[in-house]
């Protein structure tokens, strides 16, 4: 299994579409085997794009903390388990998951809607 996480300077990014790089984790059972970080700086919200760097990493799950729903549709559309509303350190975020520990706040849906993100620079 392999998690993907939007990532910032070892934390979770707190803007899915605002993210330049995830980190994937890889798992084997409920442990953390490895993890790489891939750049995803030329697909800033470009949601199908995102999705498709994700799925050509094999990722299975992602875990974000704040994403708007057009991105939650794109990723659920191509097989991913989305989970929202995460915070913290990346590496603790995918070992919570692992273990079944993780929480998340419901707080995780941005209100960015279908606009234009222009200002939003990644």
């Amino acid at each position: 299994m392999k998690i993907a996480i939007p990532y910032k300077e070892g934390m979770v990014n707190p803007h899915f579409g605002q993210s330049k790089e995830f980190i994937i984790f890889e798992a084997e059972g409920n442990k953390v085997a490895g993890s790489k970080i891939v750049s995803n700086e030329d697909l800033c919200h470009n949601h199908e794009g995102l999705a498709g760097l994700l799925k050509s990493q094999g990722v299975d799950v992602v875990i974000t903390g704040g994403i708007g729903q057009p991105m939650i549709k794109a990723l659920q559309a191509m097989g991913f388990e989305v989970l929202t509303g995460a915070s913290g350190e990346a590496a603790k975020v995918a070992s919570d998951y692992l273990n079944g520990t993780l929480e998340t706040a419901n707080i995780g849906i941005c209100g960015c809607g279908d606009h234009d993100h222009h200002g939003h620079g990644c």
